[in-house]
């Protein structure tokens, strides 16, 4: 604990607290009252009452801040301080359906100094509720694991690599873009894992559990702490075309210095084709 910056104590204790009423609600899955947002994409009582939970503890925390909140839209801020990007359940449909992986995920953006938009992720959390583990990145501050520091693996084959996606599903996603890039990486790697939440898919690839990770079609809030934490543990974050932006969302491709370069010329051919 000693380690936290008084930011970073902010942002876990407002996670651990919304992660209290989500393991209590998780132990009751099967009575959630479940409300259909579209296809196959289920919002719970319990990720709402997380995300309130969140909302309540940071703006007491830091008044005036904005927020980006999945459920609850962009809420302006002052427009010279930062504001919040938050999942409060990355994961929902594991969670719905009693699988134990899904997450709690919390970052903090800058304005741009001219006051032409937004700009640097400055620090993150990704809370795990379940297995009770906080992992947080501050802008070169580096990533751990609670107070263990975190470091990208040091693989450097493809072909002894672990590799994190999402899949496209009913109502989201490019079918036809995965498969291209699938049939690309797939003969070149040791394994591919399909968890269901990005933001762990990003802290694992920060604590080398995972040595790549490719997905497209997501959203700020999935992905803003996790790109960070890679980048502080070490690793690289682009888009599909080598981009390296704030925030990857919509195309994202994250590794250790060695594999995110074959990575990335391996998806790229795969969309030339």
């Amino acid at each position: 604990m000693s380690m936290y910056s008084g930011l970073v104590r902010v942002m876990e204790k407002a996670a651990r607290k919304a992660g209290g009423r989500l393991r209590r609600d998780f132990g009751e899955v099967e009575h959630l009252q479940v409300s259909r947002k579209g296809p196959s994409d289920f919002v719970s009582k319990a990720d709402q009452a997380a995300e309130r939970i969140l909302w309540d503890e940071l703006k007491v925390a830091r008044p005036g801040w904005g927020f980006v909140l999945e459920e609850g839209g962009i809420i302006e801020g002052e427009p010279d301080k930062p504001r919040w990007i938050i999942d409060p359940l990355d994961g929902t449909s594991n969670f719905l359906h009693g699988i134990p992986h899904f997450a709690i995920s919390i970052a903090v953006q800058e304005p741009k100094l001219d006051g032409s938009g937004w700009g640097e992720v400055t620090a993150g959390v990704i809370y795990q509720p379940i297995t009770d583990e906080t992992y947080w990145a501050e802008k070169t501050r580096g990533a751990w694991l609670q107070d263990k520091r975190l470091r990208v693996s040091g693989r450097r084959h493809l072909s002894e690599a672990l590799v994190a996606t999402g899949m496209p599903y009913q109502g989201h996603g490019n079918f036809a873009e995965w498969a291209e890039i699938y049939g690309k990486l797939g003969p070149n790697i040791a394994g591919v894992r399909r968890f269901g939440a990005a933001s762990l898919d990003l802290a694992w690839v920060a604590a080398g559990r995972f040595d790549g990770f490719w997905e497209s079609d997501l959203a700020p809030w999935d992905t803003a702490a996790g790109c960070l934490l890679v980048r502080e543990a070490g690793g690289f974050v682009s888009d599909y075309r080598g981009r390296s932006l704030q925030i990857c969302d919509k195309q994202v491709i994250a590794g250790n210095p060695s594999l995110h370069p074959r990575m990335h010329k391996l998806i790229a051919e795969a969309l030339k084709a």
